[in-house]
């Protein structure tokens, strides 16, 4: 198979566009090819006047392949992609704690190899926890076992979806390709910013449960652990609650998938003496424009095409007082959304549906703090300082979960907002007009207004006065990393306890988590 690279290939394109841009490149006949696939696929809108997809396409020829290489610098050869299921060699079934994408993923690789695991998820079903979420979002009613970011699926079932990573793990097209097998888009394989929207997200992660249990595996909801059995430094057994009830669950391989918000599970770790420590993350707000201002600034004439759909953004600045600012999960026609797990506690996240078809667009504008900003010596301060600000916004907003709001132009002048103007804030159940100055630390606030006038010129109308901010986005990422041995990805203090993905420490995003799991069932099958 030839992968060629650097095609660019119009809006409106079809199979026979591809089809002639191919044999320009390569210089054969259509009937020369097989068959075609694209590899990847980006948006080069770097013109307004003349936006593209840059692409890169897989070939299959029916003549001497080395042959034509030689015509094109742009094509090289390659192999297809296969994930090689390990083979299960027999013991206790593991345990996976968590059902968002770490845990899912390290279960279903389990699962396929034969281990028959048990998964834990303290939360539950998708349907009931969408049901329980959108109770929340309509009257207030938290339920802190079921929410935005306890139940089937993790934080990131009610989100955009995002699909990009950083990582350069092979095994993330494992992931994609199981994600596309289990109901989500097929575009996710080679679009460069994949997304399945939150509302294919829930399908998928159901129809991934039901392989894992046809496999063999068992799934317990409303399950929850709250401590270990062990024998010379292993792992013998969880002890986890369910309705009330205590059980014992023996096993020597625990995978530990919680999540970034599984505050009880962190403070049991760290009554065990398990070694936990303060990590950085980002703490901010969510800002908000009208979708088809920023469609019209990324895409000018183009804003608009089904081809492209509502616009993306991404931006970073480093700030005057050393600290770095940035845009984070970007959801393009989506809304912002109460994101509270806990009573009198407020935080926020975003969430876009696959078509993106709301009237706002929003992303997270962050600022990183470090465990110094903490003032704790207790490895779990990231986690307090979090807690300290939710509370902190859930005050300001006046209770009952109405989120504070705040114009953009009030709050670079220091202003408590007392109007709104164009954008109209898309969270619910409620929010209130408020000054976010009064709880943010002046030094993440001053970072961000200063990135959202250094962004204003990279993006236009970013720094629109009438946008909006709500607050406060806190749970970027896990506040605390639970150490692990780097070649056995065990705790460094408990042999057959594996910390895994984003709420250990370990991963950034659904793909990042998905392939930590992978690597951490992967571990488990070795030993």
């Amino acid at each position: 198979m030839i992968r060629v690279n650097n095609l660019h290939i119009p809006l409106n394109y079809d199979d026979n566009t591809v089809r002639k841009k191919i044999c320009r490149e390569l210089r054969v006949e259509n009937n020369a090819i097989k068959s075609v696939s694209i590899f990847r696929r980006s948006v080069d809108a770097r013109k307004k006047d003349n936006i593209f997809f840059l692409c890169a396409v897989d070939v299959v020829l029916n003549t001497n392949e080395d042959a034509v290489l030689k015509r094109s610098k742009n094509a090289s050869k390659v192999k297809p992609y296969k994930y090689e299921i390990p083979e299960w060699n027999g013991g206790a079934s593991p345990l996976v704690v968590g059902m968002g994408p770490a845990g899912l993923l390290a279960a279903l690789i389990l699962a396929q190899s034969g281990a028959n695991p048990i998964v834990i998820e303290r939360g539950r079903d998708v349907d009931r926890r969408t049901s329980d979420v959108n109770k929340f979002w309509t009257d207030g009613t938290l339920d802190p076992t079921s929410n935005v970011q306890f139940g089937e699926g993790g934080a990131g079932t009610f989100s955009d979806g995002k699909l990009n990573t950083g990582t350069k793990d092979s095994r993330q097209r494992k992931v994609l390709e199981e994600f596309v097998s289990h109901g989500a888009p097929e575009e996710i394989l080679y679009d460069a910013k994949p997304h399945i929207g939150t509302d294919k997200l829930k399908l998928t992660v159901k129809n991934l449960r039901e392989e894992i249990i046809g496999l063999g595996g068992r799934v317990l909801f409303e399950t929850k652990l709250t401590g270990f059995h062990t024998a010379d430094g292993k792992i013998t057994a969880a002890v986890v609650e369910s309705d009330g009830r205590t059980d014992i669950i023996e096993t020597d391989s625990v995978i530990l998938a919680i999540g970034h918000s599984a505050r009880d599970t962190f403070e049991m770790l760290h009554e065990k003496k398990l070694p936990v420590e303060a990590k950085p993350f980002s703490v901010g707000a969510r800002i908000e424009h009208l979708r088809e201002e920023i469609d019209r600034a990324q895409y000018g004439k183009f804003a608009g095409s089904k081809a492209l759909g509502a616009a993306n953004y991404k931006m970073n600045v480093h700030t005057s007082n050393g600290r770095g600012a940035y845009t984070f999960c970007m959801c393009p026609g989506g809304k912002v959304v109460n994101a509270s797990s806990e009573e009198n506690r407020l935080c926020t996240n975003g969430m876009s549906e696959f078509m993106r078809g709301e009237i706002n667009s929003n992303a997270a504008l962050l600022v990183g703090v470090t465990p110094e900003d903490y003032r704790s010596e207790s490895p779990l301060g990231g986690m307090y300082f979090q807690r300290g600000l939710e509370e902190k916004a859930f005050t300001l907003g006046g209770g009952g979960f109405c989120a504070p709001v705040q114009r953009v132009g009030d709050f670079i002048n220091n202003k408590k907002s007392d109007r709104l103007s164009g954008v109209l804030p898309s969270i619910g159940p409620d929010y209130n007009l408020c000054d976010l100055n009064t709880i943010l630390p002046t030094e993440i606030s001053q970072s961000m207004k200063e990135a959202i006038s250094v962004m204003g010129k990279k993006l236009r109308g970013f720094d629109d006065p009438d946008a909006v901010l709500t607050g406060l986005e806190t749970r970027s990422s896990s506040p605390v990393r639970i150490l692990r041995n780097v070649e056995t990805l065990e705790s460094v203090g408990l042999k057959g306890l594996y910390p895994c993905g984003e709420g250990a420490g370990y991963a950034g995003g659904i793909i990042s988590a998905a392939v930590d799991g992978i690597k951490c069932a992967e571990k488990v099958i070795e030993k």
